[in-house]
Formats: structure tokens, C-alpha cells, sequence
């Protein structure tokens, strides 16, 4: 299995393990696949504009 490159979420270091140095949790820094037939992309729209 392939490791992909991981981007931590507190200090935005770029890493191949599952934690940090800084001991942050590093997340896939790539988008979210993109459709035109998104089913919950209204309800990710209201989450985004109230800031949830």
C-alpha cells in the first residue's frame, strides 16, 4: 500500500507519518472528490455559511 503525503492540521508541516512532531493529526491535504450529482452538497453549503 502506497503512502500518500499527509498535511498537519496545527502546524501545516507536510509529513508521512500518522502524527506530528509538533504531536498535531495530520489530514489528506487534497480536495474531496467533485460531483455534479452531489446529493449533500446543500446541506455542506448551510454547514459552511453558519460556520459549523
Amino acid at each position: 500500500m502506497p503512502k500518500s503525503i499527509l498535511k498537519c492540521a496545527k502546524c501545516g508541516r507536510y509529513t508521512l507519518k500518522q502524527t506530528c512532531d509538533c504531536s498535531g493529526k495530520p489530514l489528506d491535504p487534497r480536495p474531496a472528490k467533485f460531483s455534479i450529482e452531489d446529493k449533500w452538497g446543500k446541506f455542506r453549503r448551510i454547514a459552511k455559511k453558519n460556520d459549523i
